[in-house]
């Protein structure tokens, strides 16, 4: 089955970028399109796509300095270039600057969503599916590989993940889950705590990532448990 991507494209021709733009909804991607490299800033402040388009000839920032710029803050980002330049010269500066793909203009939408199905095999692994039990009175984790025993503080974070959206929350909400007696923790605390509970998951048989950090807005849960 296709990943479905977010994808954003920056092209400062409306007509391209909105061709584009239909064809990745479309095919079931989720696109959005914006004109310059200043309006990337704007409209990623949160959290990043998992894919750009990005042309090469912008106003302002061109494409191959904001490519480099999303690929040292995003490095598993996946970026497309497509350009009018097709001279080896320029295809080679594309993938110096971060590029997965660089694509000749005028571009084929069957070809563009091939090439973003590609790089989608890098920015979207396939999910671990292994589905780990969680046994909340026993205060015990299961998987292929074993058990391993949880504090009541990591049990609370797991059922707290599997009952949010998206297996998603926000930071000081895992820092209230992992707290005992009414502690605060700071953010070395909190990270050595999740890097504990991580490697529980690990050792019962979970893939990496188990607890993954986003950017400005928490942690989100990256595997199946079931909670008995």
């Amino acid at each position: 089955m296709a990943a479905q991507l977010s994808v954003l494209v920056v092209e400062d021709h409306d007509m391209l970028r909105n061709a584009m733009v239909s064809a990745l909804n479309n095919a079931g991607h989720s696109a959005k399109g914006v004109f310059s490299a200043e309006d990337v800033d704007d409209t990623t402040s949160l959290q990043p796509p998992d894919l750009y388009v990005i042309d090469l000839n912008l106003p302002g920032e061109d494409g191959l300095s904001l490519s480099k710029r999303l690929r040292e803050s995003h490095p598993r980002v996946g970026i497309v270039m497509v350009t009018a330049r097709s001279e080896i010269k320029d295809r080679i500066s594309g993938y110096e600057s971060g590029a997965d793909i660089y694509l000749p203009k005028p571009v084929d939408p069957e070809e563009l969503l091939a090439a973003i199905q590609a790089v989608a095999h890098r920015v979207r692994p396939v999910p671990n599916e292994c589905t780990l039990t969680l046994d909340a009175l026993k205060l015990k984790i299961r998987g292929p590989a074993g058990e391993a025993g949880v504090t009541q503080s990591e049990s609370n974070l797991i059922s707290a993940f599997v009952r949010a959206k998206g297996e998603q929350l926000e930071r000081y909400q895992v820092a209230n889950s992992l707290c005992v007696n009414g502690e605060v923790l700071n953010a070395t605390s909190l990270e050595v705590r999740l890097s504990r509970l991580r490697k529980k998951l690990n050792q019962v048989g979970a893939d990496e990532p188990t607890i993954k950090a986003i950017r400005g807005l928490g942690y989100k849960l990256c595997i199946s448990v079931a909670i008995s």
